[in-house]
């Protein structure tokens, strides 16, 4: 009698295109604020990756205007042309300073035009519907005034540290702020990459 011995099933093959498949590790998208302090990225990419920041192209042909030009005269390009070893000397703080004014101009401009529309738009309108616009655009228009009135602030401090020598300087570290910036935002305090880590501090700590 011949014995039968069970022979075991064969184990299922693993299908090779599972095999090749791999889930990636992922960073938690949403931590806590104490979690995101202490959380150490292991790639190369930080989390938050500051915006790279481009260096103003300089014009060498304009290099030498600054010398024979008065601040009224002088353009944008001409000053971000002149040598780093110039920043911020008498013709440029005049330049900054008429950059300025005008914008402060500008605003107390607007600011009066306002008030004429406030003031011509007083009559009584029967209709809810164009009563309900008007008052829309009223409301529009004074929210627009207030921010131009926090950045008139801004402009008058800015003229006062030009008059003290320290307009174009970080306020964190002391460093140029940059004439390229300056263009883009007369009233800045900081210094490009300290905006970048204030930014990413109110980011993370939500200050």
């Amino acid at each position: 009698m011949s014995t039968l011995t069970a022979t075991p099933a064969p184990a299922p093959k693993r299908s090779s295109r599972l095999a090749q498949l791999t889930v990636p590790s992922m960073a938690p998208a949403v931590a806590s604020t104490a979690a995101k302090s202490s959380y150490s990225q292991t790639t190369s990419v930080p989390v938050f990756a500051p915006a790279p920041h481009v260096a103003a192209r300089k014009d060498p042909k304009l290099a030498g205007n600054w010398k024979t030009k008065t601040a009224e005269q002088l353009s944008d390009a001409e000053i971000i042309a002149m040598p780093d070893s110039e920043y911020m000397n008498e013709k440029q703080m005049a330049f900054f300073r008429l950059k300025l004014l005008q914008l402060k101009m500008d605003i107390l401009n607007s600011a009066g035009e306002t008030t004429e529309h406030l003031r011509a738009d007083t009559v009584v309108v029967p209709d809810p519907a164009d009563r309900a616009t008007i008052e829309e655009e009223h409301a529009l228009e004074l929210r627009t005034r207030d921010r131009e009135r926090k950045l008139l602030k801004k402009i008058e401090q800015s003229i006062q540290r030009i008059d003290a020598g320290d307009y174009g300087y970080c306020d964190e570290t002391g460093e140029p702020i940059g004439v390229p910036r300056l263009l883009a935002r007369p009233t800045a305090t900081l210094s490009l990459e300290a905006q970048q880590r204030r930014e990413l501090k109110q980011k993370m700590f939500g200050d």
